[in-house]
């Protein structure tokens, strides 16, 4: 066999998971036993090297995603450790964009959890592969077979279990592996880092020949090779079923699944094996396409050395006051200090310096190639989501959607040191959190942030304390509201007036329709050159849209409204940009006024399980919060429960839960949709 290349040597992978499944562990495990760190941090110590942010340390959770690099079996792993908490999902999304496979954490009680369904559902909208690693074996009511069913029911990707356990609870011993038909027990003196590879007891025999069958027959489904031997009777090789597995898993049909329990050292071996055996090298996935700006035509990527570059921007962090920005290469090479063309901000960028990342430790490189990730010092005005790539062959990856805040807060500066210190960190923090929005208002001299949830402003608020000295007082969170209108109508805006010396005149014809929930505004311009000269579509387009920043009941931004522009009149030497924009804005606002404006509150789902007995009380709450319940469903001793509610009566729900459920039950909850408040 010729040697495999460098690139075909390397997995990106992240790890993702619910809040609270263990992901963090896996990866402190992962770099333990591939040599990366000597000791293994745990979350609930605050030791955790993936977990370096104070903030992090204190509540036992991940907010930022940190990436490393690790080896295994003669292959680089680059991993992304990401958050499970609803509120810094934005931080798996990016993720996940520029990552090749993905490990997904279950916890073996919990099973699939709301925020793991999310997590997937994400993978899967960026067609990454995943293998499944279900955790927590060894805890009271871990059901790895109901965590495999759960998984077959809820998403659309088949699991294959290719471990099944040696027993769970108090008596989980190891795994038994179902392709090499052996039982793998580790050792605790050696903190897991050895295990023994064992015959498979009688006692396991039965139930591991019943699920290699089922193993080997849902891949003759999926893979025809492997098919026609299974229907001849046939004995199947190792290599033929790794092979059809590693096919099927690239290809999106089918998940293996694994299990073990971090905490303990089960079962991490095996699970880096089956990133390297079956998630893609950057080789193995399709080339990344995007548009070339200057011919606005299709191109693709392949992912070789020898292609131009083509690298994403895929996080910011402020380091110690630098920028430090993360890139995925797609193509071709990069180097400490070559220029290179930011085709989105249509600007040229210096690399100062190169940096392959562990966690928040750093180590100087000065080469990088297709398939890395890797941060750079020196880039100026590239922010989330921008294009790296060669000037003479510009190209613009497509770019990551974000969320739209839902939640606000007021903040202001405690003294006039504060006030200077605080405009420039939180344009610091805008440039890391793409779903953070800030804005002034003027009346009552107030910063409003606006973010994700109640956690995620209060990390804000923490880090603007922490890292820029700058003490803030905080007002109490506040729902961010949307205006829409109700009934479709036409109106003019006409706008004439001398300003120093010179005539402005502008006059617009829009018509005004309601649209869909959620389908977002639309701005046609329906008029002849005639009408209105071209020159000026664009001034009016921004003159409709500054307006729709303020809705004419309460301020707040419109949505959901189509605006056509059906006539006008234009008069030489006195039409100018200024008197167009002026007049479209002066009829977009006219027009909402009779056109029935409303108001609407953002609706959350929220998804709660709570111990049977609780669940008439849950219920009734949830009514009495102006909820709907969407669906209720049993499982053994707890159940889950589903609803819809406004989002402003969810502030301090997590307290009201606890004390109505003695402390059992546990909710997440993520943004749905806009309706009528």
């Amino acid at each position: 066999m010729a040697p495999k290349s460098k690139i075909s040597r390397t997995r990106n992978i992240g790890i993702v998971a619910h809040i609270d499944a263990g992901k963090t562990t896996v990866t402190e495990r992962v770099l333990f036993y591939t040599g990366k760190s000597y000791k293994m941090g745990e979350v609930h110590d605050g030791e955790a090297v993936m977990d370096w942010m104070p903030q992090e340390q204190e509540r036992g959770i991940t907010i930022t995603s940190a990436v490393t690099t690790c080896a295994w079996n003669n292959h680089d792993i680059h991993i992304i450790d990401t958050p499970g908490h609803v509120d810094f999902t934005i931080e798996v999304e990016r993720s996940l964009r520029v990552l090749d496979g993905a490990i997904v954490v279950f916890c073996a009680v919990g099973c699939v959890q709301p925020q793991s369904e999310t997590v997937w559902h994400q993978a899967d909208k960026y067609g990454v592969p995943k293998v499944a690693f279900i955790n927590k074996m060894d805890r009271v009511g871990a059901d790895y077979s109901g965590a495999v069913e759960m998984m077959r029911e809820r998403f659309t990707s088949i699991p294959v279990a290719i471990q099944i356990p040696a027993g769970s609870e108090d008596s989980f011993q190891g795994a038994i592996d179902l392709i090499n038909w052996k039982m793998l027990v580790w050792d605790d003196a050696t903190q897991g880092s050895e295990f023994s590879i064992r015959e498979i007891p009688e006692e396991f025999a039965d139930q591991a020949k019943l699920k290699r069958e089922k193993m080997i027959e849902i891949l003759a489904d999926v893979d025809d090779e492997l098919a026609d031997k299974y229907l001849d009777g046939e004995e199947i090789t190792v290599a033929e079923i790794k092979k059809a597995l590693r096919k099927a898993t690239i290809s999106l049909k089918i998940v293996p699944v694994l299990c073990g329990a971090a905490l303990r050292n089960k079962g991490i071996q095996p699970l880096l094996d089956a990133v390297i055996d079956y998630l893609p090298s950057p080789e193995d996935i399709p080339p990344v396409k995007g548009i070339n700006p200057v011919t606005k035509k299709e191109e693709v990527r392949h992912s070789s050395d020898k292609e131009p570059l083509a690298a994403l921007a895929f996080k910011i962090m402020m380091d110690e006051g630098r920028k430090l920005s993360y890139l995925r290469i797609y193509s071709g090479k990069l180097h400490a200090n070559d220029e290179i063309y930011n085709s989105i901000k249509k600007k040229k960028e210096k690399i100062a310096r190169l940096l392959r990342m562990h966690a928040n430790k750093r180590e100087r490189i000065e080469m990088a190639s297709a398939g890395d990730i890797v941060a750079v010092l020196g880039l100026k005005t590239t922010t989330t989501g921008d294009t790296l790539c060669a000037e003479d062959h510009p190209i613009m990856l497509e770019v990551m959607d974000f969320y739209e805040p839902v939640i606000s807060q007021a903040i202001e500066a405690k003294t006039p040191a504060d006030q200077e210190k605080l405009a420039s960190a939180l344009d610091k923090l805008i440039e890391e959190d793409p779903t953070l929005r800030v804005k002034y208002e003027e009346e009552t001299a107030q910063t409003i942030i606006s973010g994700m949830g109640e956690l995620h402003l209060e990390i804000i608020v923490d880090r603007l304390l922490r890292e820029f000295n700058c003490h803030v007082n905080v007002g109490r969170p506040r729902v961010v509201y949307r205006e829409t209108i109700q009934k479709k109508v036409e109106m003019e805006g006409i706008f004439e007036k001398e300003l120093g010396e010179k005539k402005h005149f502008g006059h617009v014809r829009i018509s005004l329709t309601p649209r869909k929930r959620g389908v977002g505004n639309e701005i046609i311009i329906n008029v002849g050159d005639s009408v209105i000269p071209a020159e000026y579509y664009d001034v009016i387009e921004e003159g409709v849209k500054e307006a729709m920043m303020n809705g004419v009941l309460n301020g707040y931004p419109v949505m959901d409204v189509g605006v056509m522009v059906i006539g006008g009149t234009f008069r030489e030497g006195e039409s100018s940009a200024q008197g167009y924009k002026i007049a479209a804005a002066t009829a977009f606002r006219e027009g909402c006024k009779i056109a029935d404006p409303v108001m609407l509150e953002p609706l959350m789902m929220v998804d709660i399980i709570t111990p049977s007995e609780f669940m008439g009380d849950v219920i009734g709450d949830i009514n009495a919060r102006r909820g709907e319940i969407q669906s209720v469903n049993p499982k053994g001793t707890v159940s889950e429960i589903k609803a819809k509610v406004p989002l402003k009566a969810m502030f301090g729900y997590s307290t009201d839960l606890r004390s109505s459920t003695q402390g059992r039950a546990v909710f997440s909850m993520i943004f749905s949709e806009y309706n009528k408040a």
